[in-house]
This record gives structure tokens, C-alpha cells and sequence, in this order.
């Protein structure tokens, strides 16, 4: 179960757990209400960015939706600044690169998504429509480490 002051202290020590971690706009708001939506970007080296959009209900302990996408920004953001969360993060900002994304969209006519239903990823070649399950994804615990750990490993070398 997801508890608010238990998530802010997370989301909020993220660079402190995680020193892979470059930059962080993660904003948890409202602040205060049952219903919070977490939105912003997290960056690391290699200019690689994870977007993150989260509808979280506290009063239920759960996430009630999610969006996660892992890109590479280019022109890299070494060279020059990110735009704002709200600009890079949109589907259609178009100077990057998508690695891949996550969301809990069911697609119940997707046999080979059930043992994660309705989690999975969105991997390439075709990546709006080429999907495979996502283990590990969850709606009753934070998804945040989990997606860190797989870009510290995937991209940046770390175990």
C-alpha cells in the first residue's frame, strides 16, 4: 500500500538513493488531497531521460495510472538544456530519441500480455504497437526504483 508521506520521501531522496541521478523535476501535487498526480523528468548520463506520469490514489494506497517513457534527448542535454518536464515529456516532442515506454492501458485482446495485464512495454521495432509484458510493474507499490535500476543497468552499466 501507498502511503503519501512514504511516496514524497521517495520521490523527493530519489538523486540521494540513486547518484546515477543528474536531475530531477518530480512534483507530487496536489499536496494535501487524496488524489496526487506525479509528473516531471528524470535525467542521467548518457543523456538519457525517464518521463514519469503517475495518478496516484492515497486514500486507496494505489497507483490508479502510469506513463513511463525512457528516451535519449538530442541534441544531447550535455550540450544543451532540457525544455521544461511538461514540453519534453509530450508524445510528440520531437527532439529525442524513444527507447521505450510503459503504461497500464489494458489491451485484453493481447494474449501474450496476460501474465502482466494490463502492464507492459512498448519496445521497438514498431514501438507504438509492439508490446511485451512488464513483470515487476505494480498499482499497490512505487514502480520508480524499479525503472531506475533498469536504465542504471541497461544504459549506464551499473548492477
Amino acid at each position: 500500500m501507498i502511503s503519501r508521506v512514504g511516496y514524497e520521501n521517495l520521490v523527493y531522496t530519489l538523486p540521494v538513493l540513486y547518484p546515477s541521478i543528474r536531475m530531477s523535476t518530480l512534483v507530487l501535487a496536489p499536496p494535501g488531497l487524496d488524489i496526487a498526480r506525479l509528473t516531471g523528468l528524470v535525467t542521467f548520463g548518457d543523456d538519457i531521460v525517464l518521463c514519469v506520469y503517475e495518478l496516484i490514489d492515497f486514500q486507496a494506497g494505489e497507483i490508479q495510472s502510469y506513463r513511463y517513457e525512457v528516451s535519449r534527448c538530442d541534441p544531447p542535454f550535455s550540450e544543451r538544456p532540457l525544455p521544461d518536464a511538461q514540453e519534453y515529456c509530450r508524445t510528440s516532442y520531437s527532439k529525442k530519441t524513444k527507447l521505450y515506454w510503459y503504461d497500464s492501458w489494458p489491451h485484453p485482446n493481447d494474449p501474450n500480455l496476460f501474465p502482466t495485464h494490463p502492464h507492459h512495454k512498448h519496445v521497438s521495432p514498431d514501438i507504438k504497437h509492439h508490446r511485451i509484458p512488464a513483470p515487476g510493474l505494480s498499482f499497490i507499490q512505487p514502480n520508480l526504483p524499479l525503472l531506475i535500476e533498469e536504465i542504471q543497468q541497461t544504459y549506464l552499466g551499473m548492477r
